[in-house]
């Protein structure tokens, strides 16, 4: 298995390309010496000086060392021959003048290359900061994958053992019991594996969406009729009468809402959990409601996150149903969003783009 987040690709802009960062560097320069030509009456050939060490200085902490080399160098040859009198010519008569052209010289190229080393070690200092979030990241997976696999398997293991004693007894009411234990157990276990290997075909682009003509009550009970009986129970579905064929992809929709209501169901209380539509604007709205204890303003803005988990919650999980939820939102070319507080329950929406016909008008096209 392997999540982005355990890897720290560099990925290389159209701007670290080696021409073009010549190119931005010999520009830069001379548009500063053609500014400073046309000052130099008012400002003087030394202030000069001081302007393109600082032209040289900013474009050290950006590009490269070798560009800036370059453009130090160029920047000192422009500076002798435009401005240090006699002008248009690379003689200097003055001692004065030629000890600070090789002052201005040395000290462009120290800084060049001492603003390199400290980009160098910021970058160091940087990667290895990632590689340290990635391994407590790995090691955070580790420790809910060790906790989520172990419950349901030693369940069905128990389960089974229990089974086959009372098969022997011929106790069918208890071994009915026993095989829905099972059953729960190895779907919590099939849930766990199937958001782990969503959130990779996700991340490796294994999964696009394919939107289609669908209903949008299709979508709804399709995900409500994923729970179990006593799940349902609590789960209102708000559906207005006559609504429009909406096109989405109806199996990243069905399983994006299926893990909201999983999420309600796991951390919003015992309360009554609420589902519904909104179109508008060339959109749809899916949303799910809970009555639970809601979330803060810092766990909110970290929810979808993968692996995240609020401080303190006690239901399972290893903090990937949300994150999927995002990942299948997104490659719709949608977002999902929750609104919440303390003590206010949340209320997550799916915020899809969409066209929408009724059927008889499909018909007729």
């Amino acid at each position: 298995m392997s999540f982005s987040a355990f890897t720290s690709t560099k990925k290389t802009s159209n701007f670290n390309k080696p021409g073009l960062q010549f190119t931005v560097a010999i520009g830069v320069v001379f548009l500063a010496a053609f500014l400073c030509f046309v000052s130099v009456p008012v400002i003087g050939y030394r202030v000069v000086a001081l302007i393109l060490l600082t032209v040289v200085s900013l474009l050290a902490m950006t590009l490269s060392v070798w560009p800036v080399i370059v453009a130090a160098t160029i920047s000192a040859f422009l500076w002798n021959f435009f401005f240090i009198p006699p002008l248009y010519t690379f003689h200097i008569d003055n001692a004065e003048d030629i000890l600070m052209f090789l002052l201005y010289f040395i000290i462009a190229l120290v800084n060049t290359v001492l603003q390199s080393r400290i980009r160098t070690e910021r970058e160091k200092a940087r990667d290895k900061e990632e590689k340290v979030k990635s391994i407590q990241l790995y090691h955070t997976l580790l420790n809910s994958l060790s906790h989520e696999m172990k419950t349901p398997i030693s369940a069905i293991i128990s389960s089974v053992d229990g089974m086959k004693y009372e098969l022997e007894h011929h106790n069918l009411t208890a071994l009915s019991e026993l095989i829905a234990e099972v059953e729960i157990a190895g779907t919590r276990l099939h849930r766990q594996v199937e958001n782990m290997l969503n959130m990779n075909r996700l991340e490796s682009g294994m999964l696009q969406a394919r939107p289609d003509w669908c209903e949008v009550s299709e979508v709804i009970y399709g995900a409500v009729g994923q729970m179990e009986e006593k799940q349902v129970q609590r789960i209102k579905v708000n559906l207005s009468e006559d609504l429009p064929l909406v096109k989405i992809d109806m199996g990243f929709t069905s399983q994006a809402l299926y893990n909201l209501l999983q999420n309600a169901l796991s951390y919003g209380g015992g309360g009554e959990i609420e589902v519904g539509v909104d179109l508008h604007d060339g959109y749809v709205d899916l949303y799910v409601k809970d009555q639970g204890p809601g979330l803060d303003e810092e766990d909110a803005l970290k929810v979808f996150d993968k692996f995240y988990r609020a401080p303190g919650s006690k239901a399972g999980g290893i903090g990937l149903g949300l994150a999927v939820v995002k990942g299948f939102c997104e490659a719709q070319g949608g977002e999902v969003s929750v609104k919440t507080a303390p003590g206010k329950g949340c209320l997550f929406t799916l915020h899809l783009p969409t066209e929408t016909t009724y059927i008889n008008q499909l018909k007729n096209e």
